[in-house]
């Protein structure tokens, strides 16, 4: 009897430890989570149809106007690249984001990294990623937004509505646009205040035109712009090179400067510094300033938008009332 006990006992642990086994590899490669987890639904992006989760829980983001519009909705993703992997998680986002995973760049996603985070939705843009969209959508629902930039409202809503948040994100954006709408009328008749935008690259300088982020901010709130920065001429109204010698072109009545990277900080201090700068009206008045490149640049988002309206508000408001 002791024998047949033991063999007993023998065969029964083999049975819990193969379904033991099975459990733990179900629950290493994600055990199908947006599939057996609850619902779905069908969101219609720029590649096609994806379906997703009614609430993902591990949110990859490959661009930072996603990070910002998961932030705006109180979410924060498992995984995010990011334009530059030595400048970190945006600051403005606060400690919390400080913490996200990093997954290669918005450029070069990394598949491996992006993958071992076992994702239920990515969320990523056509205009950057598309050659990536077939090997991310074998790892998990991926939604892509159309454009960059000029389109950020159509993508905040998009990514809203992909993060089962699409009531959520209306608000969150009409309410930035009543408050755009309010600071304009503190500020008496905006479209008389020419305001310029400058930012400094490592290897140029631009002027940015309305439809960048930040000129698209400006001009909810009804604000005028110099006659170059409209960029009549170009079929590109987001931004255009600005030579040293051509910086007589960024004056106005305000003007706002911004860097991206360090090497680009150090151009902005050297033309700052020089002769063709110190001549402009504005600067002359003492109404240059410089802001953050991550709310005015690259947030890309109602998070980042209401940050540019507090430059906008804390500057121009002395301004308006001379």
């Amino acid at each position: 009897m002791h024998v047949k006990f033991h063999g007993l006992g023998r065969r029964l642990g083999g049975v819990v430890a193969g379904v033991v086994a099975a459990g733990l590899a179900l629950t290493a490669c994600g055990g199908g989570d947006a599939e057996s987890s609850g619902a779905t639904r069908v969101v219609k992006h720029a590649m096609g149809e994806s379906k997703v989760p009614d609430k993902p829980e591990r949110i990859v983001v490959l661009d930072t106007d996603k990070l910002d519009t998961l932030y705006s909705l109180g979410l924060t993703p498992v995984g995010s690249t990011l334009p530059d992997q030595a400048a970190g998680m945006p600051k403005y986002l606060g400690d919390g984001y400080a913490k996200v995973k990093t997954v290669g760049t918005t450029q070069e996603p990394d598949m491996e990294a992006i993958a071992a985070l076992r994702p239920d939705l990515i969320l990523g843009s056509k205009f950057r990623q598309e050659k990536f969209y077939g090997e991310l959508s074998k790892i998990a629902p991926t939604v892509f937004t159309e454009q960059v930039g000029i389109t950020w409202k159509q993508n905040f809503l998009l990514d809203a509505e992909a993060v089962g948040k699409k009531a959520e994100g209306r608000q969150r954006l009409q309410a930035y646009e009543a408050r755009a709408k309010e600071l304009g009328g503190k500020l008496g008749d905006p479209a008389k205040l020419k305001v310029s935008v400058i930012r400094f690259m490592p290897d140029e300088i631009r002027q940015y035109g309305p439809d960048s982020f930040s000129g698209i901010v400006l001009r909810d709130v009804g604000l005028g712009r110099p006659e170059p920065q409209l960029l009549k001429d170009k079929a590109d109204k987001r931004f255009a090179p600005l030579s040293p010698e051509r910086v007589a072109e960024a004056d106005g009545d305000m003007i706002f400067v911004a860097a991206y990277g360090e090497k680009a900080a150090q151009e902005q201090a050297k033309v700052t510094a020089g002769p063709l700068w110190s001549k402009l009206g504005a600067v002359k008045a003492g109404r240059a300033e410089v802001v953050d490149d991550e709310t005015w640049m690259t947030g890309i988002g109602v998070t980042a938008a209401g940050k540019v309206l507090d430059d906008l508000q804390k500057y121009l408001t002395p301004l308006a009332n001379k």
